[in-house]
């Protein structure tokens, strides 16, 4: 099946929002501040820069590696300053947000992935990341009872 330009388009947008909707979905149901709609809409925007940089005016693409560097660095940094505003340290000095902060910033890279339109990465890097989020946590408890590590120490304390 081959698509127009315009159809083109609207599936890497749609792959963006859908991808980002699903990883979002996952912090909201464990209740984070930043869920499906902000992971949907970080997804959805750095896909929408990065089709804007690989389309002429004509509709054509026009593949500028330079120009095309340039957006995801800027897309990547500024996500960045969103991820930090979910990052919170309390006064004991635990630190919270740090999962979140890091799926909005995977949903920044997805999204510029869809605007490439890189499907078989996108596919490889949507499986890996759900793997993390579902299975992460399980693998730290077990981890942290294996290894006897208590969640309330530091991380690198000597034995």
């Amino acid at each position: 099946m081959v698509l127009n330009g315009n159809e083109e388009t609207a599936l890497r947008i749609g792959a963006a929002l859908i991808v980002g909707g699903i990883l979002g979905l996952n912090r909201e149901l464990h209740g984070k501040p930043a869920g499906l709609r902000t992971h949907a809409l970080v997804s959805l925007g750095a896909a929408v820069a990065t089709i804007i940089v690989l389309k002429s005016a004509d509709g054509s693409l026009a593949a500028d590696q330079n120009a095309i560097g340039r957006v995801v660095q800027g897309i990547l940094t500024g996500v960045g300053f969103l991820g930090a505003g979910v990052i919170l340290r309390d006064p004991l000095g635990h630190v919270t947000g740090l999962t979140t902060a890091a799926t909005i910033w995977i949903c920044a890279v997805l999204g510029t992935v869809c605007g490439l339109g890189h499907w078989v990465i996108l596919g490889i890097a949507v499986g890996f990341t759900v793997f993390a989020l579902l299975l992460g946590r399980p693998i730290e408890r077990l981890a942290e009872r294996l290894f006897h590590r208590h969640g309330s120490g530091p991380p690198d304390h000597s034995v």
